[in-house]
């Protein structure tokens, strides 16, 4: 199927769409009628957030102005250039995995809806939001079997509450190699590169992408051939960012995205031979993370049925099997899949997917995000989501009679997806927009660092550790500086929220919580305006 005709069907898809979410019961309902959201201002406040994360010497086009230059001596300790980069949270330790991570989100985001992005405007600062990172991690990559792969102390750093221009806390840096493997942080950082690759390619900068390329292609090679666990060889990062999944569903991520930037068979038969034996075809799972990249996988897998043209059987078999597992996350998160709450995702009682209580918006957004995608899909298929019973279920309680498959039109899915966003931008109980700077009511407190303490272009007298808790972090009241376009670690398990500093796991903004949204936001943003003109 052509480009030209895939977007035909997605536009003829908007009516159906359009109609299910004017006529389909939400979840749970907050309130009796859901307010429309602006998603376009939604999607431009989101692309500023990554600015205020920048670690380095700041350009002059730099829209977030309370920041300054930062980390100017990273990596020097050691005789390496680390200037740069993002921190991935509220706090000034630069971890490699969730910033890999949120590269290749935000890539993803610009292949999938690039030129919604462009249509609004943005598309210059998403391709700035990437090129920070992506530049970060070629230096950081400092020879085929090299990477750094984190500067600075998580502990230390948790123990200070400064501005990063003032940080005095350790800026040691740490590596990965042959002697010292970490295939997850090696392997995502490849696919971020990778994904990156695709998008400058599209954006007429050949030079780039193919300098990206290159080295998404050693770091696979290193990833692969010294296999080991990321924070067994860089132990310090095991207390915030450990790898619960191991590597392989990072190796298959980063051959599927490799594939997508260079069409070579090659990585898409690592990804088809070894299916199996690294889980890709086996594990069904309802999350979707920096850690776990199962789904996010097996939805990109599944794309390739529809995009990849001469396929052969077996190839066609095993991908066949990967969407199987895609829809069940599909299907998990929705509570659609036979068989009940064990094989569901848990909600809050409005409807909230609910992961785990740390942090969840982050399953959310990357849950909004696959669901866009995978419904588009099935749009461009012209089927529907098909949520199948467990052939190894106990049926003595149904008179040994199997669970009947659950079908699901394409409409549906995506409705469901914009429920999510629609809660995220706060259409939910506490009538709360979890992505700050939007709408009137958002959180004023967000644990952060940098937008809790006065400006440094404001307030230029040395912050220190110890000062900065005593004055700026139990302070109380509202932050100085808005983080626009973060999305915070969102309500409890019960929709509540306390919009307060010290309640970091739910007031804390990452990174990885934002970049998916940028592009669940853009194909929202595109149905929103198909909508008004067939209103016309």
């Amino acid at each position: 199927m052509s480009d030209v005709t895939v977007r035909l069907v997605l536009a003829a898809a908007v009516m159906a769409v359009s109609l299910v979410m004017a006529s389909s019961a939400s979840p749970s309902s907050s309130s009796p009628s859901a307010p429309s959201h602006d998603y376009g201002d939604a999607l431009r406040k989101s692309l500023l957030y990554f600015e205020a994360q920048r670690s380095g010497r700041l350009p002059y086009n730099q829209r977030v102005r309370w920041r300054g230059h930062s980390g100017l001596t990273d990596g020097l300790e050691q005789g390496v250039d680390l200037v740069g980069g993002y921190y991935d949270a509220g706090d000034h330790v630069k971890f490699g995995l969730p910033m890999a991570f949120t590269v290749t989100m935000l890539s993803w985001s610009i292949i999938e809806y690039g030129d919604q992005v462009a249509a609004a405007g943005e598309l210059v600062h998403a391709l700035q939001s990437i090129k920070w990172g992506t530049d970060y991690f070629m230096k950081a990559h400092t020879a085929p079997n090299e990477l750094w792969t984190q500067v600075g102390d998580g502990d230390s750093d948790h123990y200070c509450w400064q501005r990063p221009e003032d940080m005095t806390t350790s800026r040691r840096a740490y590596k990965v190699d042959a002697e010292h493997p970490g295939s997850e942080v090696a392997a995502e950082t490849a696919a971020a590169m990778a994904a990156a690759s695709v998008v400058f390619r599209n954006a007429g900068d050949a030079h780039y992408a193919h300098l990206l390329l290159h080295h998404a292609q050693q770091l696979f090679e290193f990833a692969d051939k010294y296999r080991g666990r990321y924070h067994e060889s860089v132990r310090v990062v095991k207390s915030f960012y450990p790898s619960s999944s191991g590597y392989k569903d990072e190796l298959l991520w980063a051959a599927l995205w490799l594939h997508r930037a260079t069409g070579s068979r090659r990585y898409l038969d690592y990804a088809v031979d070894n299916a199996e034996d690294f889980g890709g075809t086996g594990w069904g799972v309802s999350e979707f993370s920096w850690d776990i990249k199962y789904s996010g996988l097996q939805v990109l897998a599944s794309k390739l049925l529809l995009e990849e043209k001469d396929l052969s059987s077996e190839q066609r078999l095993v991908l066949e099997q990967y969407r199987s597992k895609a829809e069940f996350y599909v299907c998990s998160n929705m509570n659609k899949n036979p068989g009940g709450a064990a094989r569901n995702a848990p909600r809050t009682p409005a409807g909230l997917l609910f992961i785990r209580a740390w942090n969840n918006l982050q399953y959310v957004t990357n849950a909004a995000f696959l669901i866009t995608v995978h419904s588009d899909l099935l749009s461009s298929l012209g089927e529907p989501l098909r949520c199948l019973p467990d052939d190894d279920a106990d049926t003595s309680d149904t008179g040994g009679e199997a669970a009947a498959e659950v079908v699901v039109p394409a409409a549906e899915v995506l409705a469901f997806a914009k429920f999510q966003a629609d809660y995220i931008l706060g259409t939910n109980p506490a009538e709360t927009s979890y992505l700050v700077g939007y709408g009137e009511k958002y959180p004023r407190q967000v644990h952060h660092r940098a937008a809790s303490t006065a400006s440094v272009k404001q307030e230029k007298g040395f912050i220190g550790c110890a000062q900065g808790f005593d004055d700026w972090y139990s302070a109380g009241g509202d932050n100085p500086h808005d983080l626009v376009g973060a999305v915070v670690g969102g309500p409890d398990g019960k929709d509540r929220f306390r919009d307060e500093r010290g309640m970091y796991i739910h007031t804390e903004a990452c990174t990885y919580n934002t970049a998916p949204m940028v592009g669940v936001l853009s194909r929202f943003m595109e149905i929103q305006r198909q909508q008004g003109e067939q209103d016309l």
